[in-house]
């Protein structure tokens, strides 16, 4: 409860003057950024979550690869994630992963230049520390959460602990790909582009917790992928970034890449909506040519896995993937009943592939 609601004179925007007040919106913009980014990194990891229970799953069986090159699984078993940076948006993202993934406390971390601030992540069993190197020599995956005139050094300090299957999640927005990856001197690089409207919808719930707020159908559906909802929209070839890296995952373990892509279909297309049942045959699936050159196909032999992917082409140019995706309306459709799904939301199925509403890459 907001014990200052009806207090006018007590509210953030009281005394600010007439002329001014055109610049409110960008405290909603900025709270409406938060939930997206919140959203969007709570839903790779569940992927990813799931991607890791898949192919421990599938190494116990006879089929899959014993080479001493696999991953062990059993060693790793839950997703390690580290926070870069323990400001707003780092102490947001961390309340969220714990709550909705949910993230065991243990496996997540942060390291921040003031980790004496992280009193609430600390007891809730949170390592809090400065060590940025040691984070990411210990994680899967890591957010980067800190200013934009803090990075360079801070991928100086990490550069050289990072391997090549650490996913890094960047929300340095000033920041772009080419030169992320230059600093980091790292390919396996996801970092979501949002673009805000200047008919900005006031739909974000100023007095909700986050995690409260992606409770809400109204605010989850506006940080779905394909909506428009809400004024801010999230370039989609995050989304294509999202695939290659869980088909990077399967070749790190060294799933060959017809199993690969089962995986990919039991990851991505193994919801459904009440249509499928009567049209079964029309329900998508992941084939070699959708995520790969129909010439490269032809060489690749079958019982090899996928060559490694760089994330940060992937989200800077046109890919097999983008092809297929921007045409086909049913993928779209299931992949957002699936983000819908992924946070326990069952809502009233609405196409955002329609011409009036769809978000092309």
């Amino acid at each position: 409860m907001d014990m200052l609601e009806n207090l006018e004179s007590l509210q953030f925007d009281s005394e600010i003057p007439e002329e001014d007040r055109f610049w409110l919106y960008l405290q909603g913009r900025s709270r409406g950024l938060m939930i997206e980014a919140c959203a969007h990194a709570t839903f790779f990891c569940k992927v990813f979550y799931n991607l890791r229970e898949l192919l421990q799953k599938n190494q116990n069986s006879s089929s899959l690869s014993t080479k001493s090159g696999d991953v062990d699984m059993d060693d790793n078993r839950n997703l390690k994630v580290g926070i870069i940076g323990g400001g707003r948006l780092g102490k947001q993202l961390a309340r969220t992963l714990l709550q909705l993934v949910p993230i065991p406390a243990a496996s997540l971390r942060i390291s921040t230049r003031r980790p004496e601030v992280l009193g609430e992540q600390c007891k809730l069993g949170v390592q809090c520390f400065y060590h940025n190197s040691g984070l990411v020599g210990w994680a899967n995956v890591i957010f980067l959460c800190c200013l934009p005139s803090q990075l360079p050094h801070i991928c100086i300090q990490i550069q050289t602990s990072l391997e090549k299957a650490c996913i890094v999640f960047s929300f340095v927005a000033a920041i772009p790909i080419p030169r992320l990856k230059l600093l980091l001197n790292h390919t396996n690089i996801l970092r979501p582009q949002y673009h805000c409207v200047e008919d900005f919808e006031k739909i974000w719930g100023a007095n909700k917790e986050i995690t409260a707020a992606l409770q809400d159908p109204v605010i989850l559906r506006a940080t779905c992928p394909y909506s428009p909802d809400g004024g801010i929209i999230l370039n989609i070839k995050w989304l294509e970034g999202l695939i290659y890296a869980a088909l990077n995952m399967c070749t790190e373990s060294n799933v060959d890449c017809r199993q690969a892509l089962q995986l990919l279909n039991q990851l991505f297309l193994s919801v459904h909506f009440k249509d499928c049942m009567k049209h079964e045959e029309s329900c998508p699936e992941f084939q070699l040519p959708h995520v790969i050159s129909k010439s490269y196909v032809k060489n690749l032999l079958h019982r090899r896995p996928f060559p490694w992917f760089d994330l940060t082409a992937v989200q800077l140019r046109e890919t097999p993937f983008s092809q297929y995706h921007s045409t086909n309306t049913v993928l779209q459709d299931h992949l957002t009943y699936l983000y819908y799904d992924s946070f326990g939301i069952r809502i009233f199925f609405f196409s955002f592939t329609d011409s009036s509403t769809m978000v092309r890459p």
